[in-house]
């Protein structure tokens, strides 16, 4: 078995006590990243190692190397603009109403999606909500790259075996994945018919997190080794920013292999966080890199600075679920899935046509094995968001913390789970063995514009919104709430950038970039720049069998971009929004910028 010291949790919840020594990390280096913020002071713990060092920091530090940390738990709550909001959470959802899911449009997923029935005489009311085990000593999940030979060995067996259980047993490979299938393609509905959705909205971290706890328990079950913990692909940093191989290998490890991939998975491609499945990659390598890097920092620190930026907008029962997701489900959560993915209109091994399969499309993305290690990742964006401290804290939401999800666990028993019981890794009895995170100094330097450029040389936003389609790049001027804010202002309020009412065809690929002071000819190949903003994108899936156009919004932060870019003290701004795949199907209501409070 996996060789580690550390034991799975089997007794009840532990007091704040028994984590006081766990802690994996000397001192590490600090750097300066995001302007003139507060100076408030933070305290990170960590889960692993001999000592638990205090360590604080000016808020304007962030950490190199914070891959392991589980975050600043106790920070004081903020608030925030949905705490206007109705306390409604989603409830988990019910069995005896989950019917047909959907690839896409009309074309039913061809096999139930839905999971085993409860035992007989059992209502959704009468599962019992899950207690996380106590823990004294953690899981560790090590990067992909780093794990030894023994560990893949335990990995491929314990896919194998769980691939082999009996279809109707809920710890079955095929039935794991189509928990996913159910939450994202229109299985399960809340009130007013409405489609459960994960994605898109506040639910996605909490979701996504609980589905690898129990994923990662049954596999660990299956093998009988009580110290397995999943593997993270490591794609933010430059050595996991390849296909893992471990899943690349169908002779040795065949049951970690998926025939439904891209070609980019093979032969050492480097990523493309930016993918958009389009034509070939022209970048080198080196700007690849660099636009990596770029995006990390963008969608982690620059656009990521208040918790409804980061988790996505809110989500409360009765509501649209598609209504804007956050940093990290949009890029690089979402290229990464398409990048992996076979290309749309392709043939698979089957001889069916791809619809993007397995990662490219919701509805087969936890069919291939790599899903778990890709998620994992995301997972662990949300530990190291939380330890640079100050306002990135969990919400607070009442329809947030007490929204509940349904599994099954490795005996096969029924769980009703709450968001607010996955808030800390530490408890739930696993955490992050760290890698190295360049990006958190990668902040972008170069300019591509010389100076300022002329807000009356465009048209203005409200001569050009609404937009019937986004064929081409567009250059439009916007006017803003407040200049030359005080840094207590910029402290107590965000400036966002928010597209309203986004709508496109939902079984498209899709992806906008923008920039602010920078014209229609932007070489959008090269993001490492102080005008790029950042992008939306759009992962193909259903909504209620047919692919109609829901609207979105989309945020972005743009204090610091202000700053660098010196337009504080501008009235007026340049935004150029540049179309990179699917935008002939899209069209905008409203952009307009706003101050979000903190």
């Amino acid at each position: 078995m996996a060789s580690s010291t550390l034991l799975l949790c089997t007794t009840k919840t532990p007091s704040s006590n028994s984590l006081t020594n766990l802690s994996f990390f000397s001192k590490p280096s600090c750097l300066f990243v995001h302007g003139k913020r507060n100076q408030e002071h933070f305290k990170v713990s960590c889960c692993m190692g001999e000592h638990n060092e205090k360590m604080n920091f000016d808020r304007r530090d962030l950490l190199l190397g914070l891959g392991g940390l589980y975050g600043a738990a106790n920070l004081a709550p903020l608030a925030s603009a949905s705490d206007k909001l109705t306390d409604e959470p989603i409830p988990a959802p019910s069995l005896k109403t989950c019917s047909t899911a959907y690839i896409e449009g009309n074309i039913p997923v061809p096999y139930s999606c839905c999971p085993p029935p409860l035992p007989d005489g059992m209502a959704m009311d009468d599962v019992p909500y899950y207690e996380v085990p106590e823990c004294s000593q953690l899981r560790v999940r090590t990067a992909a790259q780093v794990v030894d030979q023994d560990f893949i060995d335990d990995y491929n067996d314990a896919i194998s075996i769980m691939k082999n259980l009996d279809a109707s047993d809920p710890r079955s490979f095929q039935q794991q994945a189509n928990i996913h299938c159910a939450y994202c393609n229109g299985a399960y509905t809340t009130v007013g018919g409405k489609d459960l959705q994960v994605h898109f909205n506040w639910l996605f971290f909490p979701f996504h997190r609980w589905y690898l706890y129990f994923y990662e328990r049954i596999l660990g079950s299956l093998i009988g080794d009580t110290t397995f913990a999943l593997p993270y692909w490591n794609w933010d940093n430059p050595d996991g920013m390849y296909f893992p191989s471990m899943f690349n290998q169908p002779n040795t490890y065949p049951d970690l292999y998926d025939t439904n991939r891209s070609v980019n998975t093979q032969n050492g491609t480097f990523m493309d966080l930016n993918y958009v499945n389009t034509e070939a990659q022209t970048a080198t390598q080196s700007q690849l890199l660099s636009n990596n890097l770029t995006v990390m920092y963008r969608q982690m620190i620059t656009n990521a600075p208040t918790p409804l930026t980061f988790f996505g907008e809110a989500y409360p029962l009765g509501t649209v679920p598609t209504s804007g997701f956050g940093t990290i489900e949009n890029m690089p959560h979402t290229p990464v899935h398409l990048w992996t993915g076979t290309n749309p209109g392709t043939k698979l091994s089957n001889g069916n046509t791809s619809y993007g399969e397995d990662m490219g499309n919701f509805y087969s993305a936890s069919i291939d094995p790599v899903f778990s290690g890709h998620h994992a990742n995301v997972d662990r964006m949300w530990n190291i968001w939380k330890s640079f401290g100050g306002k990135r804290v969990d919400l607070t939401q009442t329809d947030w913390l007490e929204s509940a999800f349904f599994f099954y666990d490795e005996d096969c028993n029924p769980w009703r789970v709450k968001v607010q019981d996955c808030l800390d890794t530490v408890k739930m009895g696993y955490c992050y063995a760290p890698m190295a995170t360049p990006w958190v100094s990668y902040k972008p330097q170069k300019k591509t514009t010389k100076g300022k450029l002329d807000p009356s040389s465009v048209m203005a936003a409200e001569s050009i919104f609404p937009l019937s389609k986004l064929d081409k790049a567009i250059s439009f001027s916007i006017k803003r709430p407040a200049t030359s804010r005080s840094q207590q202002e910029k402290d107590e309020k965000e400036e966002i950038l928010k597209f309203k009412g986004i709508k496109h065809d939902n079984k498209e690929y899709l992806r906008f970039d923008v920039f602010i002071n920078a014209d229609k000819t932007v070489n959008t190949d090269e993001l490492d720049k102080i005008e790029y903003a950042g992008s939306y994108t759009s992962l193909p899936h259903a909504h209620n069998a047919s692919h109609e156009f829901v609207p979105r919004v989309f945020n972005l932060a743009i204090t610091e971009l202000l700053e660098d870019n010196k337009l504080e003290d501008d009235a007026t701004i340049v935004v150029t929004v540049v179309p990179k795949k699917g935008c002939q199907v899209l069209s905008i209501q409203s952009v307009n910028i706003e101050l979000l409070d903190c």
